[in-house]
């Protein structure tokens, strides 16, 4: 259900704040919106939203700075960057800094609020997990524990962990990780999926745990003990 779930918008054109503020509130999200990043992160530390939408081009404290930050602060909702341009170097960076994904200018009302609503909904069902190994995923808390030790992930990590444990001991190509969880076509030399591995291997690895996502040269990767 979307009513009174609460997302904070940090855009500093009033014009398309409105806009937004009103497709999201006729869709039953209650919106606060700040114009500035010092303001968003009142906000955000105030109402705890469930999710969290910032425009990059923001004057002052950029989103790119702001974003780390938040993840720092231990800010563990999804976090969308609003962007204007769309190139393998914008999405790096974005995706770096921490978001867990993007949103293209224009803006466009369907487009917006099917994004959002793939991060806010689910319709698993209660108690489903995935396990491989000493690796065990919740399919509605979105948890992740692996042995003893829980492991706290961004949303983008978690949708591509889940993928590879749907399909173990399966060679994943990239055109079909992309596809999958990030929802486009390959785009050429992208390395999004690089830099999320990356950081999923850090997390499941710490203090010792052995390699599961392994890569497969020339192909992909493969979730394989």
């Amino acid at each position: 259900m979307t009513e009174n779930t609460p997302i904070v918008l940090i855009e500093n054109d009033s014009i398309l704040a409105e806009r937004m503020n009103f497709d999201l509130t006729k869709a039953g999200y209650q919106v606060s919106i700040a114009d500035n990043a010092r303001m968003g992160l009142d906000q955000i530390e105030r109402l705890h939203p469930a999710l969290i939408a910032i425009d990059r081009a923001l004057p002052g404290e950029t989103a790119l700075t702001l974003v780390p930050h938040l993840r720092e602060l231990g800010v563990v909702a999804p976090i969308l960057l609003l962007m204007a341009h769309d190139t393998v170097a914008d999405r790096i960076v974005c995706l770096e800094s921490g978001a867990d994904d993007y949103f293209l200018k224009p803006y466009h009302a369907s487009d917006f609020l099917h994004t959002i609503g793939l991060y806010l909904h689910s319709n698993v069902g209660v108690g489903e997990q995935l396990k491989f190994g000493d690796l065990a995923l919740d399919l509605v808390t979105h948890g992740v524990r692996r042995g003893d030790r829980s492991i706290e992930l961004t949303v983008k990590e978690y949708e591509l962990l889940r993928y590879l444990m749907s399909q173990p001991e399966t060679e994943l190509t990239r055109e079909q990780i992309l596809e999958n969880v990030w929802g486009y076509d390959f785009l050429g030399e992208s390395n999004v999926i690089e830099v999320y591995v990356r950081y999923l291997r850090l997390k499941l690895e710490k203090d010792g745990g052995k390699r599961l996502i392994q890569t497969v040269r020339g192909v992909g990767y493969v979730l394989r003990d």
